[in-house]
C-alpha cells in the first residue's frame, strides 16, 4: 500500500479538494482527511487497473506496478486495503455528521457503479464506439472522481446552489480535459515522461480521442474543454485562482 501510494504522482484530486476549500473561503487544512481519502481511492484504482486481468501494465509512476513487485494476490489486497482505509479516514473528516455522511455518499457514488467501477466495466466489456459513448465512458471512469474531489467540499461547506452549479460545471469539464490530454500524451509522450508505458491504449485496441479524432483535432478539443472549464470558474466567485491554475496545469502537462 505504501509502495503505490508514496511512489509519486500528480495529486491532482486532493489538491482540487483543498483548492475548492480555499475558493469557498474555508481553511484547506480542515479538509485534509477528505483530500487524503480521495488520493487513497485513486491509488487503489490504479493498482487494480494495472492488473493482468485489466490493463496488464508493468510500469506505474516510474516504478514496477504493484502486482509486478509483490504479486497479483498482494496487489489486489493492497487495493482493497486502500479503499477501506479511505472510508475510515473520510469518517474522521470534521464537520456536521449529516454533511459528512452526504459527502461520503458522493465519494462512494463516484467510486462505484455510478463512477470508476461502472466506467471500467464499460471499458473492459468492449469500450466506446462513438464520440458520445467515449465521453460517457471517461466521464464515469475518470471524471466522476475528479468531480467528487470538488463535490465533497461543496457539500461539507453547504455551498449555495449558484456557486455549486458553477463549480460542478468546472469539475465535469476538467475531467474530460484530463482524459483528452491523457490520450494525447499516450501517443506523444515517452515512458520516462509518463512514468508508465506509452501507447498502452493502442496496444489494447481502445478507442481514444486521438484514434477517433486525430492528434491535431484532439489538441483542439483539449483547448476547447480548457476554455469551458475556466469560463465556468468565472461564474463561481470566490478565490478561484488555484483552481484555474490546476486547469492550466492539466491542459499543458507533459507527464
Amino acid at each position: 500500500m505504501r509502495y503505490s501510494l508514496l511512489a509519486g504522482g500528480k495529486r491532482v484530486r486532493p489538491v482540487l479538494a483543498l483548492a475548492t476549500a480555499r475558493a469557498l473561503g474555508a481553511d484547506p487544512e480542515r479538509f485534509l482527511p477528505a483530500a487524503c481519502a480521495i488520493e487513497l481511492i485513486h491509488t487503489y484504482s490504479l493498482i487494480h487497473d494495472d492488473l493482468p486481468a485489466m490493463d496488464d501494465d508493468d510500469l506505474r509512476r516510474g516504478k514496477p506496478t504493484a502486482h509486478v513487485q509483490f504479486g497479483e494476490d498482494v496487489a489486489i489486497l493492497a487495493g482493497d486495503g486502500l479503499f477501506a482505509e479511505a472510508i475510515r479516514l473520510f469518517c474522521e473528516q470534521p464537520g456536521e455528521p449529516p454533511r459528512v455522511l452526504a459527502a461520503l455518499r458522493e465519494l462512494s457514488t463516484a467510486t462505484g457503479l455510478g463512477g470508476m467501477v461502472g466506467g471500467q466495466y464499460v471499458d473492459v466489456a468492449g469500450g466506446a464506439a462513438d464520440p458520445e459513448a467515449l465521453r460517457e465512458l471517461h466521464s464515469l471512469k475518470t471524471g466522476r472522481l475528479i468531480a467528487a474531489s470538488l463535490g465533497v467540499v461543496l457539500i461539507l461547506e453547504a455551498a449555495g446552489e449558484p456557486e455549486t452549479m458553477a463549480f460542478r460545471r468546472f469539475a465535469d469539464e476538467l475531467g474530460i480535459l484530463f482524459q483528452i490530454v491523457d490520450d494525447i500524451l499516450d501517443v506523444t509522450g515517452s515512458d520516462e515522461q509518463l512514468g508508465k508505458p506509452r501507447g498502452s491504449d493502442e496496444r489494447h485496441g481502445k478507442l481514444t480521442y486521438v484514434s477517433l479524432f486525430g492528434l491535431e483535432r484532439a489538441r483542439e478539443l483539449a483547448a476547447e474543454s480548457h476554455a469551458r472549464a475556466t469560463a465556468a470558474l468565472s461564474d463561481a466567485g470566490g478565490e478561484t485562482g488555484d483552481l484555474r491554475g490546476i486547469a492550466d496545469y492539466i491542459f499543458t502537462r507533459n507527464e
